[in-house]
């Protein structure tokens, strides 16, 4: 992979001391003032981030772009925890979310960044499902996750889930409240934390003003939309108008495509 190429950056943002492998190909700064929710996406140029019909469509979408799974591992490796949604969970079968998984020639460096930044080996997992729907025999489970669920989806799962995987109920209701989420995960030392969930979640919390910032990778992709075969959105399922509005950190380049960083700000 070749380095990025930063494009802009607003001065004074806060710089963890990257290993110096990890900064030769990230350029500029990053880091986080905790406690802090970042999320990161991939989007095609006209705008959509999943393809339900397809398995893994992420990968589609970012369109073979190496730089985009060693941002993505860097952000990872950066986070408490990695917080995704039941149906990103369904649509990675073989996923455990972790730096590796996502850039595994950057393993030890990753490795490196979080024993300097004072975090456990790995972040944790959290699988927000307000139904409990999940498969249990997904791996993720087996080596260890924290379910965040409704009172019913604590019933409804009972003890089909392996005893590594912990089940948190946030309380009654059809839905989860993100706030009630972060507070779960805080409560838990969880700081830091990114978000992977997919669009209704992801637009959830942003109708809460439950994220601090959005990391983007724009694909030079075109995907189109039928309604026949629905593309979903950054945002789906959440009413934000007049509008959340965002502030420009920094763009970052890697030959068509770029990497985004915004800051939410929070009304």
């Amino acid at each position: 992979m070749e380095p990025l190429e930063l494009l802009y950056e607003q001065e004074g943002l806060p710089a963890f001391a990257l290993p110096a492998a990890l900064a030769a190909l990230y350029p500029g700064s990053l880091g986080f003032d905790a406690p802090r929710v970042f999320a990161n996406f991939v989007e095609s140029v006209d705008g959509v981030v999943a393809i339900p019909s397809l398995e893994q469509s992420n990968k589609l979408i970012a369109a073979g772009s190496t730089a985009d799974r060693f941002v993505m591992g860097l952000l990872r490796a950066c986070a408490d925890a990695v917080a995704i949604g039941a149906g990103t969970l369904t649509a990675s079968p073989g996923g455990v979310w972790t730096p590796k998984q996502a850039f595994p020639a950057a393993a030890a460096h990753y490795d490196e960044l979080r024993a300097a930044l004072g975090l456990a080996s790995q972040p944790e997992i959290a699988v927000l499902s307000a139904s409990g729907g999940v498969d249990p025999s997904h791996p993720l489970f087996e080596s260890g996750a924290l379910v965040l669920t409704t009172d019913v989806g604590r019933t409804l799962l009972g003890d089909r889930l392996p005893g590594a995987t912990t089940i948190v109920s946030l309380g009654p209701g059809a839905e989860l409240d993100p706030i009630a989420a972060v507070g779960a995960l805080r409560a838990r030392g969880h700081r830091r934390i990114l978000h992977e969930g997919g669009p209704h979640v992801i637009g959830s919390f942003f109708r809460a003003g439950a994220v601090d910032e959005l990391f983007l990778t724009v694909s030079p992709l075109l995907t189109g939309r039928t309604l026949l075969n629905p593309r979903l959105a950054l945002v789906e399922g959440a009413d934000l108008l007049p509008g959340v509005r965002t502030r420009l950190l920094g763009v970052r380049r890697d030959t068509d495509h770029l990497f985004v960083h915004y800051a939410i700000l929070q009304t």
